[in-house]
């Protein structure tokens, strides 16, 4: 199965690219979010490998109801500022979902030549298409001391994650490391951060399949409920498919320091 999300990402990815180079043009959608011809034609390339397998909750596609239990998610463009802004931090992120769990996730970065992929059972892994080397996650090894290595969204900062990260500072050295899109997450499963607190709106397609390679390296992505505090692994197929807030964590070791 992993196979074909493989093929369709790369394929996805190579038009993706050909717009990035060239020009391309900027709509607002209805929820304020910037939207490009990148977004559409991948997420057409994507559903069209997928149709048939499972149901398939695109964010540029049309929303199902709540609750399936077995479903394809796709975002076709994750990071599309990132994208208008030529950084190359922006993402094809494709995961399996069964019974609320990601049980397979592909995130493809076509700019940084990276892929990452993973399913349930089987070690991580990262391609490195410029490199041309392939990798078993995570790559680096265990906490340094009280030093934390705290992944922050490139654009979209918010104040309860600065107090979070206020309180942690008492008791760890804090070190940030600024990135776009589902690159965030997929920095914890590389073990090149620790930790990926995230308070403000995310939405399930932002998460999945970047969540799926991270629990196959030992981490973990859990919620918070209204008070701040740790409540159990992320679960997918909510109503709205919308996140709540979640932290992210390199080791579930690390849970019982850095949890609320």
């Amino acid at each position: 199965m992993i196979e074909k999300v493989v093929e369709a990402v790369l394929k996805a990815g190579e038009e993706v690219l050909k717009i990035y180079e060239g020009g391309f043009s900027v709509i607002e959608k209805e929820d304020r979010t910037p939207l490009t011809e990148a977004d559409t034609l991948s997420h057409g390339i994507i559903t069209q490998a997928l149709k048939g397998d499972a149901p398939v909750i695109s964010e540029e596609g049309d929303k199902k109801p709540d609750s399936l239990k077995n479903f394809w998610l796709v975002d076709p463009l994750d990071g599309t500022k990132e994208f208008i802004k030529r950084n190359g931090e922006f993402t094809i992120n494709v995961a399996f979902i069964e019974e609320g769990k990601p049980k397979l996730g592909v995130v493809y970065a076509p700019a940084l030549g990276k892929l990452y992929s993973a399913e349930k059972g089987k070690r991580a892994r990262l391609l490195d298409l410029k490199e041309e080397k392939e990798y078993e996650l995570p790559l680096d090894g265990e906490l340094e001391g009280k030093r934390l290595k705290v992944v922050v969204s490139r654009s979209h900062a918010d104040e309860k994650t600065e107090e979070y990260l206020k309180r942690l500072s008492k008791r760890f050295e804090i070190e940030r490391v600024s990135v776009g899109s589902s690159l965030k997450i997929c920095l914890l499963a590389e073990g090149k951060a620790d930790l990926y607190p995230r308070t403000g709106p995310t939405m399930e397609w932002d998460t999945a399949a970047a969540h799926a390679v991270l629990l196959e390296t030992g981490g973990a992505l859990v919620s918070l409920d209204g008070s701040m505090f740790c409540d159990g692994e992320l679960l997918y197929g909510k109503e709205g498919y919308r996140n709540p807030p979640f932290l992210g964590v390199r080791s579930r070791s690390l849970l019982k320091e850095v949890c609320p």
